[in-house]
């Protein structure tokens, strides 16, 4: 068997140790024979958010903030079991969870800066509008005049 195809790069050069993953492993459910009955396939991955060095102070802070439903004392989890081969579960959930931690610690989006509506564009918009209610007053058989 090959070696993990890790390090699991989170941004740049920030990627998760593979000393603070914590692996546990479980039966899985569904269908698959009686193979799924004898091999630990489904994977949990969990990594201590709130103890990591491996993550920039401020990268770390947004992450907590932003994951605070996902904690459970400061731990995030994710579980992969959609394969047959817990090889490929445990790649799975590394790489849902670089890309979890990745989404967390992005800095926020700029703030919109407030612009006019042109006149022009308002006007067109108020004339489509009386356009169309002259089109829905000519279909009634009353004279609304």
């Amino acid at each position: 068997m090959n070696l993990m195809s890790g390090p699991y790069v989170v941004r740049g050069s920030v990627s998760l140790p593979e000393a603070e993953l914590m692996w546990r492993f479980s039966r899985s459910g569904g269908p698959g024979g009686q193979h799924v009955n004898t091999t630990d396939s489904q994977v949990e991955l969990r990594f201590d958010l709130a103890r990591t060095e491996a993550l920039p102070p401020v990268w770390k802070e947004r992450a907590l903030a932003r994951l605070a439903g996902r904690l459970v004392d400061g731990v995030v989890s994710v579980r992969a079991s959609e394969h047959r081969s817990q090889w490929r579960n445990r790649e799975a959930a590394a790489v849902r969870l670089a890309a979890l931690l990745a989404e967390a610690t992005a800095p926020p989006p700029r703030p919109r800066r407030a612009t006019r509506i042109p006149r022009g564009i308002n006007e067109r918009r108020l004339r489509e509008k009386k356009q169309r209610s002259d089109t829905k007053r000519g279909r009634s058989g009353r004279d609304w005049s």
